[in-house]
């Protein structure tokens, strides 16, 4: 949520912003609803003054003049009440109106209508020549038997599907290998959130009201399934006070997500690229504003060492203004290369989101022993996510053979083993 104060001051510069998000908000309905507020508010303070008075000149006039005084400290009472009452409504509509405004670009984002205009900063590493042609991981797991695209349709429908044997082992090795780069050697603290949370975990993130078609939702409880671990690890401090001497904290949590996904007709109907249901590793801190741009690219390296360590080629993509996301003032993807499918395959997106989020759930800082509180700067990014992540392995280590082979710095998660063959090649799983 932009301050109010931000959006009354500088109108013009707002719009234009909207302009280069290549996006709309309702800055002039915010305008007007501001300012009708802020009259009504006016009104009630004069007739408390009015009214104050009045009742201070009672006890000082003469008995027979005393009732026309109360009657009219009784209307002004019941004007008071009813402005009260136009200023709760006022507020409740001025409140959802600036709960559609995204957040603003930062200084250093490239400015540009939509993806095209993405900025490569850099892409370590090599891609793996191959002296086959490399073929999609949905193949590969198929002939493996580790993936079970029919039955998963059976249980859940479309975009399912069931990892099995050494399938859904790499995927907890992935798993796990990533909770403990990130916690023994990145500093963050491991959480294991809710699946679950209330309306105002999403709206405080910013997943609310504007992506609620895109989510999924107990309507008896009015709980919602996350999307991302992102919303309740930031929510776990909302409403709270830190001190900035605790500052900055960064968590790591694996959730499941679950997102209703608008997937185009007759795109990436194949493999495991879009789903309803996948896994990730999120990372988030919760840092100072002075501290917080610094920080982002600290994350950004963790997400990067993830890759890097497993052996995946991959780039880092700058978001201009027009791809940025609703709550992101700044933005950048991990793309990996993925052979098999021919595409770069997003893995994780770090975006700072300044004090935007913090507003939005109230979560705020005190900069120093006894100072006034601050909204303090939220962000996150992937660390990673799958099964994208899965993807990459499957289609980078695979061989000729029709084998995969299993990165270095996993083998240790699965007893030693080097390699995923054919069925018949394989201990019987029991």
């Amino acid at each position: 949520m932009l301050d109010l104060k931000l959006i009354r001051e500088h109108p013009q510069e707002i719009k234009q912003a909207l302009v280069e998000l290549n996006t709309t908000a309702p800055i002039d309905e915010i305008l007007e609803a501001d300012a009708r507020r802020r009259s009504l508010l006016t009104e009630v303070e004069e007739l408390k003054a009015q009214l104050n008075a009045t009742s201070k000149q009672i006890p000082r006039v003469e008995a027979d003049t005393r009732p026309r005084l109360i009657a009219e400290m009784r209307a002004l009472g019941d004007r008071i009440k009813e402005l009260d009452e136009q200023v709760r409504q006022v507020e409740g509509v001025l409140g959802e109106l600036l709960l559609q405004v995204p957040n603003l670009p930062g200084p250093s984002v490239p400015v540009g209508p939509d993806e095209t205009h993405n900025v490569v900063v850099r892409t370590p590493g090599e891609m793996r020549q191959f002296d086959f042609p490399p073929r999609p991981h949905w193949e590969i797991m198929q002939e493996l038997e580790i993936i079970d695209f029919e039955r998963g349709v059976k249980l859940s429908g479309t975009r399912f599907y069931v990892l099995l044997g050494d399938g859904a082992r790499l995927q907890r090795a992935l798993i796990t290998y990533m909770l403990d780069l990130h916690t023994t050697r990145h500093g963050y603290r491991e959480a294991y959130p809710p699946y679950l949370v209330k309306r105002d975990c999403m709206v405080g993130t910013g997943q609310l009201p504007k992506f609620a078609d895109n989510l999924y939702r107990d309507e008896q409880d009015d709980l919602w399934l996350i999307p991302t671990a992102e919303v309740p690890l930031t929510n776990y401090f909302r409403e709270e006070i830190l001190e900035a001497a605790d500052l900055p904290q960064r968590l790591v949590g694996y959730t499941a997500c679950f997102r209703r996904e608008q997937m185009a007709a007759g795109k990436d109907t194949r493999g495991i690229k879009r789903g309803h249901q996948f896994d990730k590793v999120e990372l988030v801190k919760i840092t100072t504003p002075e501290t917080s741009l610094q920080e982002l690219h600290g994350l950004i390296r963790d997400a990067e060492e993830v890759l890097a360590s497993l052996g995946l080629p991959y780039r880092v993509v700058q978001m201009c203004t027009g791809d940025l996301a609703f709550s992101a003032a700044v933005k950048f993807d991990l793309e990996v290369w993925s052979p098999g499918v021919a595409e770069w395959l997003e893995v994780s997106s770090c975006s700072l989101f300044n004090d935007f989020q913090a507003r939005r759930m109230n979560l705020r800082y005190r900069p120093s022993p006894g100072a006034k509180p601050q909204f303090a700067h939220t962000m996150n990014g992937s660390g990673v996510a799958l099964p994208r992540t899965l993807i990459s392995v499957i289609e980078n280590y695979q061989q000729a053979d029709g084998s995969v082979l299993i990165p270095e710095a996993l083998r240790s998660y699965l007893g030693g083993q080097e390699r995923i063959g054919p069925p018949g090649s394989r201990p019987r799983e029991r």
